[in-house]
C-alpha cells in the first residue's frame, strides 16, 4: 500500500520584473511566483506536485499556510485519498480554525489550491493517466463525490449536475478523438503587456500572427490616449481578420469604464476583462447594462463558486475566467464549470504566469469533453513564459493547445530551476543580494 511519508513546499521566484513581463495597470512589476508543493510517497519514483501562482512579495505567506495542511495528509494511502478526495476537501475549507481566516478566499484558499493541485497530479500519476484524461474516464457517480455544492445548490442542483455528466457520456469518444487530433483554440497576452514599448508589441504581435495566433489580448488603464493608440497600432498590425481583447485588471470606477469602453468601441474587442473591481458583481451589471454588446469577463481573481454564482445569476459577465490556482483545484473548478454551462456562460481558463498555462490545458480538455461539447466559440489565454522550466511543458501548435499525454498535472518543475531560483537563498537570488 503506498502511503504519503512526507511534504514540502518551497517559495520559488522568477525575475519577471526585469522585463516586465506580466506587467499591467496596476501590478507593474511582478516577479512571477510559486508556493511549489511537492507530496512524497512510500514509492520513491511516486511523487505529486502542485503550486499556487503569486507575482513576489506574499509568496512565502501562502508557502506558510501550505504547511498548516500537512497534518491531514501525511500518513494516508493513496487509496484513501483518491476515494476520499472530496471529504478531504471540506476539512481543508472547514478546518476549524484556519477558516477564520476566508473562508475559501485569499491565501487560506491558495494555499488549499496548492495542496489539492498536488494531490491531483498524485491520483493522475498513481492511475498512469494525464489528469484530464484520468477525470473524464471517471464515471459521473464517482466525479460528483468530489464535486463541491455547499452554499450553491440553490443555484446549480446535484440533479442538474449530474444529467450534465451522463447526458455528456454519449459524446465522449468522438469530443476525444477530436481534441486530440485539433487541440484547443487559444488566444495570447504574451504581445501586450503594459510595460512593452510599441515596437516591441509590433514586432510580438507579427511573430504571434505567423505562429498562428488569431487573437491577442491587450492590456490597459492607464491613459485613455495612449490605449486608444495602443489599440490603433494593434488593429493596424495585426488586421481586421484578427480579435482584439483588452484587460484592465481592476483599475477603473464604474463611471470610468464606461467611458473607457465606450471609446474602445471601434476596435470591435472580443472582451473587457475586469474593468472594475473583482468583487463587485453589482458594478459589472451596471457597466453591461450600459455599454451594450461589448462582453464583460473577469474570474482570474474569483476566489471561489460562490462569486461566479452571483455574477451568472445577476447575468454580470459574459465570459468566465476560472483560475486554476486561486480556485480549490479540480473540485470546485469542475463544479463551477458545470454552473458556467447552465448559464451558457463560455469558459476562458486564466493562464500565463508560471505554471498557469500548464495547468489549464487540462481544464480546457475536461471542460469541452466533459461538460460542453464546445471550443468554436472559447479561448484559452496563453503567454509564452518560463515554460522552459518545466519538465512536461505545454505544447501549442497553429495556435492550439495540443492535450497532455503524460500522467499527472504537468507541474513539475525542473530541479535546477527551482534551486536557481528558490527564495531568497537559491544561486539567482543569493547574488542579486550579494
Amino acid at each position: 500500500m503506498i502511503k504519503i511519508n512526507k511534504i514540502t513546499v518551497d517559495d520559488v521566484r522568477f525575475p519577471t520584473s526585469e522585463d516586465l513581463t506580466g506587467s499591467d495597470a496596476i501590478h507593474s512589476d511582478p516577479d512571477y511566483s510559486a508556493a511549489y508543493v511537492t507530496i512524497y510517497t512510500s514509492e520513491s519514483n511516486l511523487k505529486g506536485y502542485g503550486m499556487a501562482f503569486t507575482i513576489g512579495k506574499g509568496n512565502d505567506i501562502v508557502a506558510e499556510c501550505v504547511k498548516h495542511f500537512f497534518p491531514l495528509f501525511i500518513g494516508l494511502s493513496l487509496d484513501e485519498v483518491e476515494k476520499n478526495i472530496g471529504k478531504l476537501w471540506y476539512d481543508c475549507v472547514d478546518h476549524s480554525q484556519l477558516r477564520w481566516l476566508g473562508p475559501e478566499k485569499g491565501v487560506v484558499h491558495m494555499a488549499t489550491a496548492a495542496i489539492f493541485n498536488a494531490l491531483w497530479d498524485l491520483i493522475a500519476k498513481k492511475n498512469n493517466k494525464p489528469l484530464w484524461r484520468y477525470v473524464i474516464d471517471q464515471e459521473p457517480d464517482q466525479i460528483m463525490n468530489w464535486l463541491v455544492f455547499k452554499y450553491i445548490e440553490d443555484t446549480l442542483s446535484k440533479d442538474e449536475a449530474y444529467n450534465f455528466l451522463v447526458e455528456s457520456q454519449k459524446y465522449k469518444s468522438e469530443r476525444i478523438n477530436n481534441i486530440l487530433q485539433e487541440g484547443y483554440p487559444s488566444y495570447t497576452t504574451a504581445a501586450g503587456w503594459i510595460g512593452y514599448s510599441n515596437d516591441k508589441i509590433v514586432e510580438l504581435c507579427k511573430r504571434y500572427t505567423a505562429m498562428g495566433w488569431k487573437h491577442f489580448k491587450v492590456k490597459v488603464g492607464t491613459n485613455i490616449d495612449e490605449d486608444v493608440k495602443r489599440l490603433e497600432i494593434i488593429r493596424n498590425t495585426i488586421g481586421n481578420e484578427c480579435s482584439i481583447m483588452v484587460d484592465v485588471n481592476q483599475q477603473w470606477s464604474i463611471d470610468q469604464a464606461i467611458k473607457h469602453i465606450n471609446a474602445y468601441k471601434k476596435f470591435d474587442l472580443l472582451f473587457v476583462e475586469e474593468p472594475t473591481s473583482p468583487d463587485d458583481v453589482i458594478g459589472f451589471k451596471k457597466i453591461k447594462d450600459v455599454v451594450g454588446n461589448i462582453k464583460l469577463a473577469t474570474g482570474e481573481a474569483c476566489e471561489s463558486r460562490i462569486m461566479f454564482k452571483q455574477f451568472f445569476e445577476l447575468q454580470a459577465l459574459d465570459v468566465c475566467q476560472i483560475d486554476s490556482c486561486r480556485l480549490g483545484s479540480i473540485n470546485e473548478i469542475v463544479t463551477i464549470l458545470l454552473m458556467a454551462n447552465k448559464f451558457n456562460i463560455p469558459v476562458f481558463p486564466h493562464a500565463g504566469g508560471v505554471g498557469l498555462c500548464e495547468y489549464v490545458q487540462h481544464l480546457c480538455m475536461i471542460d469541452y469533453v466533459l461538460v460542453t461539447g464546445k471550443k468554436d466559440d472559447k479561448l484559452v489565454e496563453y503567454a509564452d513564459s518560463l515554460h522552459e522550466h518545466f519538465v512536461y511543458p505545454c505544447k501549442v501548435n497553429n495556435g492550439n493547445y495540443m492535450p497532455p499525454l503524460d500522467s499527472g498535472y504537468s507541474i513539475e518543475m525542473k530541479s535546477d530551476s527551482v534551486k536557481t531560483f528558490l527564495f531568497p537563498d537559491g544561486e539567482y537570488w543569493s547574488k542579486k543580494k550579494a
